[in-house]
């Protein structure tokens, strides 16, 4: 799929017009973005359009793997209302607490993966990594952390102060303050570490490592390993339960759901995910999130095409909603529980899902791969702490 050019500029109102009628974004000239660990020169005041077009509403917004985007849906309209062009590679990304600033992680690694002869691959371009600071009342990158090689996934800490980021090359976890916009503390993790999540409780910080299927605890005081959680392969993502005591770990790989003790560090049950007749591949779990009143967890199963629901209270798989769209991986809830969005890679697409009758509403083109989702949520007046 041909990726359309981008504008690193505060969006304005005519590329609003074109992304809400085609979901494409219209082309214009690119700046670089700025340089690591400073803050790039104050936005100008946005259009009123285009801050409208980021915040005025329901939001979601998707990465694009393949492009230098961070795409916004209005999902009740299910349209394309803007793009913010943040640099090389966008995955993982998080609103702050707040809800007024949009962290991505970025990285100038080249993209492998199955099949792919990674000597082949050029160089990485480690001057592209770290973590993007996106202002979405401007619409504009304002800053860049380095926050160490190839960060892929990365969570914040409940007060808003500290995040935690998967550097997949490095084989290591790095903690970032976000006040000062340096890492203070590596964690060596394992071989491929990818999804991170924060305890509830925020004392202990869970990190996949698909190369040795494991999870790995740190203590967020110590920075020390307390356990390791021996998974089925390939752990993806982590998701707790509200009260700290539980965590849903995705494995790609097995075909499973880990369901583990989350103070001890230790598997209680594996939900082998069975296949569908029909679908075109076995399930495989990559993407999880929790319903607001934590009675499911929502699981993308990738090239089976497919959402499987899994309940809480029985850990158990409660049901399957099928066809959501192309190898479904990033995955959001809204806020009142009624509707799930996938990122759907190799279709260019998201997915707006209506939980109750298991069925696509909408499909929102965006182009490129979407990746992450991020939704955005009422938020009451906080002081936690912003990055600077």
């Amino acid at each position: 799929m041909t990726v359309a050019t981008r504008s690193a500029f505060p969006l304005r109102a005519g590329i609003l017009a074109c992304a809400a009628a085609m979901a494409t974004a219209c082309s214009g000239s690119s700046t670089p973005p700025p340089a690591q660990n400073a803050s790039a020169p104050a936005p100008a005041p946005a259009a009123p359009a285009a801050t409208a077009a980021l915040t005025g509403g329901p939001r979601i917004y998707v990465s694009d793997e393949t492009g230098r985007d961070v795409v916004a849906i209005d999902p009740v309209a299910g349209t394309v209302v803007g793009r913010i062009e943040v640099g090389k590679r966008p995955r993982g990304l998080k609103l702050t607490p707040d809800g007024k600033q949009l962290l991505v992680a970025l990285s100038g690694s080249p993209i492998g993966g199955p099949n792919v002869d990674e000597s082949k691959l050029p160089p990485a371009d480690r001057a592209a990594d770290g973590i993007g600071v996106v202002d979405l009342a401007s619409g504009k990158l304002v800053k860049k952390f380095n926050s160490g090689s190839d960060p892929e996934s990365f969570d914040i800490s409940p007060d808003g102060t500290f995040i935690y980021v998967s550097n997949e090359d490095a084989g290591e976890m790095s903690a970032l303050e976000l006040a000062s916009g340096e890492v203070t503390q590596r964690v060596k993790v394992g071989e491929e570490p990818e999804g991170v999540t924060v305890r509830p409780d925020g004392r202990v910080v869970y990190v996949t490592s698909e190369g040795e299927n494991e999870v790995v605890a740190i203590d967020t005081k110590t920075y020390k390993v307390l356990g390791k959680v021996k998974t089925e392969a390939r752990p993806r993502s982590v998701v707790f339960t509200p009260d700290s005591k539980i965590a849903f770990i995705a494995t790609e790989n097995g075909n499973a759901v880990n369901v583990a003790d989350a103070q001890k560090h230790t598997v209680l049950a594996t939900l082998k995910i069975p296949p569908t007749e029909g679908t075109p591949a076995p399930p495989r779990p990559m993407g999880t999130v929790m319903a607001p009143d934590a009675s499911a967890v929502y699981v993308t199963f990738g090239r089976a095409k497919s959402v499987g629901v899994i309940d809480v209270k029985t850990r158990k798989l409660a049901r399957t909603l099928e066809n959501v769209g192309a190898r479904p991986w990033g995955i959001g809830v809204s806020p009142d529980g009624r509707k799930l969005y996938t990122a759907n890679g190799p279709s260019g697409d998201v997915s707006i899902i209506d939980i109750a009758s298991g069925t696509v509403e909408k499909r929102v083109n965006v182009g490129g791969s979407p990746w992450g989702v991020a939704v955005a949520k009422p938020v009451p007046e906080s002081t936690v702490a912003q990055p600077k």
